[in-house]
């Protein structure tokens, strides 16, 4: 379920006074959903309860008889997990596990985010991935599991390159690739990642 903070309120009131201020003659394809601008809105999946995404959008328009929502204009967009302490007990604290860019995103009745093209950073394993889709097959981000793009270039300490037909998942785990993917994986790599940041690789 979208939930956008303290928007919420005023989000109810506007598709109440949208409906109410529609001409009566209009097709129903018209008389749906509402635009917000300037909007900072958090979306709690319910299929990722450990996760909460956050973002800043231009404009945000809700389709309610499609369940779906649209965002343009996007910054600050990532995920938020909670942290965990050395004794894998939560510590009560919410750590950024991803960012997310992309000129516009489509929330559907999944809570699933589809776009055209996007470059999601997964920060504890300093990677940073771009993603393409097609028409017929936009970038998806899967709540509670990752991502999928027909395209992608991968740059990270531990793997770079092109790989076709990606699915992957949040934590950095290859589930699926092309047949002509081209990537490299260092035997002998200069760097690694530590607390979200590529450090000079030294062997003990």
């Amino acid at each position: 379920m979208l939930k956008a903070g303290v928007y919420a309120l005023a989000l109810l009131g506007l598709f109440a006074l949208v409906f109410a201020l529609l001409p009566q003659g209009r097709s129903g394809a018209a008389q749906t959903g509402a635009t917000l601008e300037g909007v900072a809105l958090t979306l709690y999946p319910a299929r990722d309860t450990g996760a909460v995404w956050r973002f800043r959008a231009a404009s945000v328009t809700s389709d309610p008889l499609k369940g779906e929502t649209h965002l343009a204009g996007l910054s600050d967009g990532g995920r938020w997990v909670r942290e965990q302490g050395p004794n894998g007990q939560p510590t009560g604290r919410s750590v950024l596990d991803a960012t997310l860019s992309a000129p516009d995103l489509t929330i559907d009745g999944q809570d699933n985010m589809l776009t055209r093209q996007a470059s999601i950073t997964l920060v504890q394993q300093c990677a940073d991935i771009k993603l393409r889709g097609t028409p017929g097959q936009p970038v998806r981000i899967e709540q509670g599991y990752g991502f999928s793009a027909p395209l992608a270039q991968v740059d990270s300490p531990y793997m770079t390159g092109k790989v076709t037909r990606l699915r992957m998942t949040f934590q950095f785990v290859l589930e699926d690739s092309g047949e002509d993917s081209d990537t490299t994986y260092p035997l002998d790599p200069t760097e690694t990642c530590e607390n979200g940041q590529r450090v000079p690789y030294h062997a003990s």
